[in-house]
């Protein structure tokens, strides 16, 4: 009996080393096949490798009753839920080495003894970190640390970053050249010194009359009392957050929604409020219930092609929304940074509840994320003088170089011609989308530089997203817009950026692969 024993032990062995080495030689061999060819070895092999058990490595009992006393003085220390805090908790430990790949985490039960919280509790905590792809569970072998993906880089080295929502960069040399020669004209033509003092805030003369030129395009009853020039929209956003909420209070926001947002409130300590999305928009009857028992001091909105979903709150849920504002006097900031990308689209909520919009854009996502120059306008002159003091104790003022050229652009018609160009060029890349994924398979309109994927049961958002940064693609996965604590399984990719018309290409047709053909990353482990 021992014999057998031993012989079935060796032959175990045998095969783990069998499994690992292939899948080295698959790492090394990748630049020497053609990208399918290599899909399909890796197949065969996970297919050889099913029948293997997965080694789950325990942690030593000193080990473990070091990382519960971690984790109970941090519970113990936070406000924080504590089914998400276990699974933040579960990230940092994988991160900093105190939890290993393959590691055996204790049941549910003796995590909820340990940690004197009740097993529903655990119960989510663990279920959130499988969520965030941080473990695994599977039947008879418990919950245990997931094992990473090794990285196998595209064919050629290349790479297509789709994780920060840039816009696409025409390749149109007319374009660049007017570009160039308008920005040379204008530097010629100063007197350096002066863009290069302090200027009072929010912009001089010429550039409030810039600003309020570019704003009438949405926004027809404009004046420049109530407009601000801010170095970007985020700073403005920060600004308005401050100002608008206390540490401890509460603003609405979508249940998905701009990540910095999410970094702004948590930076401030201000609570946000998830609303419902549905094809129109934020629920207009969770905010009316909101405002009558939260007291919300602003409901926050990217009401046009949001970032991520590319949702257009339609005109109907905006004067639904604006009505209830006015009904309850809660504040709006409308961060309408994609405006200008459709032709068309409904009014903003700043016609609508005037009095109590903040209407914040930018010139970013289509003249580039680097010219850091927003536009404000505030319901009156008062609260203009207000905000343009909060942003003056943060940022002192924009920068007046990057005024100057976003004014001359704007002036002389540049900023429309690369306004036109990047409508053309987003056109282009959400075809592409199309010709790959399907056109009923992802949301995102034509003009829009970014797509929300849904994904199959078969895939989860973060393995998926994980996966794909491996190939040397990225993309975002869902918990990173998520306010509600319930990412739905999908990623957000952005076509635009520095990324050529045939990267871009490329991209797409291995994404479209990859759903094709899942790979999960604990099954592609070495």
């Amino acid at each position: 009996m021992r014999k057998k024993t031993n012989q079935a032990i060796q032959s175990n062995a045998a095969l783990h080393k069998s499994s690992a080495c292939n899948a080295i030689w698959l790492r090394f061999s990748w630049h020497e096949v053609c990208e399918s060819d290599a899909i399909n070895l890796i197949k065969k092999r996970d297919q050889s490798m099913q029948s293997v058990p997965t080694e789950i490595q325990a942690a030593s009992p000193q080990a473990m009753r070091k990382l519960i006393q971690h984790w109970l003085r941090r519970l113990a220390t936070s406000d924080r839920p504590a089914y998400l805090l276990i699974a933040d908790l579960i990230a940092e430990d994988i991160k900093s080495g105190r939890l290993n790949a393959r590691e055996q985490l204790p049941t549910l039960r003796v995590l909820a003894e340990r940690l004197q919280l009740d097993y529903t509790t655990v119960a989510r905590a663990y279920t959130e970190a499988r969520k965030r792809g941080l473990i695994d569970s599977r039947p008879g072998m418990g919950s245990f640390v997931r094992s990473i993906s090794p990285s196998f880089p595209l064919r050629g080295g290349g790479s297509a970053e789709m994780t920060m929502n840039l816009p696409p960069e025409p390749a149109d040399p007319a374009l660049l050249a007017r570009m160039h020669d308008s920005a040379a004209q204008l530097m010629a033509q100063s007197n350096l010194y002066n863009l290069m003092r302090y200027q009072d805030f929010g912009g001089l003369a010429v550039d409030k009359d810039a600003a309020v030129q570019w704003l009438r395009q949405r926004l027809p009853d404009c004046h420049a009392e109530r407009v601000l020039v801010c170095p970007g929209i985020h700073s403005a956003l920060a600004a308005l957050v401050s100002q608008l909420a206390r540490p401890g209070e509460l603003i609405c926001v979508e249940s998905l929604t701009y990540p910095g947002i999410k970094a702004i409130a948590s930076q401030l300590g201000v609570k946000l409020h998830a609303l419902t999305l549905d094809e129109e928009g934020p629920s207009a009857v969770e905010f009316d219930l909101a405002c009558k028992t939260l007291q919300p001091k602003a409901l926050y909105c990217n009401p046009t092609l949001l970032n991520p979903t590319t949702c257009t709150i339609s005109q109907r849920r905006r004067e639904a929304l604006a009505d209830i504002a006015r009904r309850y006097s809660v504040a709006i900031i409308e961060d309408d940074a994609y405006s200008m990308l459709p032709r068309t689209t409904p009014p903003p909520l700043a016609t609508l509840a005037p009095e109590l919009t903040y209407y914040v854009t930018g010139l970013s996502k289509f003249l580039g994320a680097g010219l850091r120059t927003g536009y404000v306008l505030a319901p009156g002159e008062r609260q203009m003088q207000r905000l343009a003091g909060a942003l003056r104790a943060t940022t002192v003022m924009a920068s007046p170089i990057t005024n100057a050229i976003a004014t001359r652009w704007v002036n002389d018609g540049t900023a429309h011609a690369m306004l036109d160009a990047v409508r053309e060029e987003s056109q282009f890349r959400q075809q592409l989308a199309q010709r790959y994924l399907g056109r009923d398979n992802f949301k995102g309109p034509a003009e829009s530089f970014h797509l929300w994927l849904p994904l199959p049961e078969s895939w989860n958002m973060t393995e998926f997203a994980s996966l794909l940064r491996s190939k040397g693609v990225g993309v975002v996965a869902s918990p990173a817009f998520c306010t509600d604590g319930d990412p739905p399984n999908a990623v957000r990719i952005s076509l635009g950026g520095p990324q050529s018309r045939l990267e871009c290409d490329s991209a797409m047709r291995l994404i479209a692969a990859t759903l094709e053909d899942p790979l999960r990353a604990h099954g592609s482990a070495i």
